[in-house]
């Protein structure tokens, strides 16, 4: 009867409504209120808003509620723009203007620093930000298909594997605004419809719509898609889990990094999202750390070169690593056809003992690393051997990102600036550049 009874009070709990003010936002910006002093998860709610929810999961620690009224409104609040952002789990800030969600965002990354206790005042710089719409120039789109056949081409609701049948994305680069709709229109049409997963767009010099398809195309799903190419002034590539192919012929894609820079890239290569962020981000790279005719850099997780050559340019040698052999490849590629002879780019795992190689046992004045979101612990590590005078750290991810600045601080690093990237407008996701100097050089 005990257990029968708990369960019982268990499933009415969970369509609790409740009435509670919202303390703050969490690390994934979701609201936090608290009730007979448990967390309540709120998504949608902000800081000072008084909302009612209904509880929809109860556990031992935390609750989570499904905001269903404002009854006192945020300042912060903002109307959204997007017609699914409350089914779409692409945006979660939107009902945030804008500078308050930079502001949540440089919190963030306060927060956890101070967890781990680097709690001295940070040398805040001008933040770089876009335009907070339409900066999105490369983005995956899903593909499902409903009971009757027609397909569902979006991206994944909130918790959940399931597609929001989207319409149009606010985010998502001008060229592509109405590519949903079309290829909507174009997908039931093929006879090997249900092979494709997913399709990736990327706007560059060339607007590429890459379609993810594991049967063979057949010569009237070639037509379809030729025609739509040629309606849509879109370069088709297939990717059929082995090999990437064109539609028509190859042709060369580029992005700009600088006025006198083109980065080529493949359309399987890693781009940074944001066209306009990542051009100042290169910019103000370069400025803070202070590039002389002398310099020797070492750019670690160099990727295609991105801010390996125009660094090159203002400095007497530049040496790239990358752990993927056709982006070593590839960022070589792209020095000899900007007519940079000072640039050697090498291939090496930065997460194992990469001293014993060559390039390691060179003399480097700075460094520049911009690793994936695991960070580079491991790397850094390492690093500290050679006593460089300057690094600096480029972070899509404050968490990691905290933790290798411990260690770096741990080990005789001071942070000299600090600044916030929103290269991902609307979202959680936060990225951070941070130069740290030799304290007993910069003494």
């Amino acid at each position: 009867m005990a257990n029968f009874f708990k369960a019982s009070a268990k499933k009415t709990a969970i369509q609790q409504n409740l009435t509670v003010k919202v303390a703050r936002l969490d690390q994934q910006g979701c609201g936090v209120a608290f009730h007979n002093k448990k967390p309540v998860f709120i998504e949608g709610a902000l800081p000072n808003e008084t909302v009612e929810v209904k509880v929809y999961q109860q556990k031992s620690k935390f609750s989570k509620a499904k905001l269903i009224n404002i009854v006192s409104r945020s300042d912060a609040r903002a109307e959204v723009k997007c017609r699914h952002y409350f089914q779409c789990g692409g945006c979660n800030l939107q009902h945030m203007d804008y500078p308050h969600q930079l502001t949540y965002k440089q919190d963030k990354i306060k927060q956890l620093f101070a967890r781990e206790a680097l709690n001295q005042d940070l040398p805040w710089q001008s933040h770089i930000d876009s335009q907070p719409w339409q900066y999105r120039r490369k983005a995956r789109i899903g593909v499902q298909y409903d009971k009757r056949g027609m397909p569902i081409i979006g991206f994944r609701q909130r918790e959940s594997s399931h597609l929001v049948d989207i319409k149009s994305c606010p985010v998502l680069a001008a060229a592509f605004d109405d590519i949903f709709l079309e290829l909507k229109a174009l997908l039931p049409s093929l006879s090997g419809k249900n092979a494709v997963g997913h399709i990736e767009v990327i706007a560059a010099n060339e607007n590429i719509v890459v379609v993810r398809q594991l049967v063979k195309l057949t010569a009237q799903d070639k037509q379809h898609w030729q025609r739509f190419s040629n309606n849509n002034n879109y370069l088709i590539y297939f990717d059929d889990g082995k090999s990437i192919t064109p539609l028509g012929a190859e042709q060369v894609l580029f992005y700009p990094i600088s006025d006198t820079i083109n980065i080529e890239f493949d359309v399987n290569n890693f781009i940074q999202v944001n066209h306009q962020v990542n051009k100042l981000m290169v910019e103000q790279a370069q400025a803070w750390l202070a590039l002389n005719a002398q310099d020797i850099v070492l750019d670690l997780f160099c990727g295609l070169g991105n801010f390996s050559l125009p660094i090159a340019q203002q400095v007497s040698q530049l040496v790239g690593i990358e752990g993927v052999q056709s982006m070593v490849d590839k960022a070589q590629a792209n020095a000899e056809k900007n007519g940079m002879s000072n640039c050697q780019f090498h291939q090496a795992d930065l997460n194992s003992d990469w001293q014993a190689h060559q390039w390691a046992k060179q003399k480097y004045t700075k460094v520049l690393l911009d690793p994936a979101r695991a960070g580079a612990y491991q790397a850094l590590l390492q690093l500290l051997n050679f006593n460089i005078e300057k690094v600096l750290y480029v972070s899509c991810d404050p968490a990691s990102l905290a933790r290798d600045a411990k260690l770096l601080i741990d080990h005789g690093y001071k942070i000299e600036k600090i600044a916030l990237m929103d290269m991902f407008s609307q979202t959680k996701h936060v990225e951070t550049m941070v130069m740290f100097s030799l304290y007993t050089q910069a003494t």
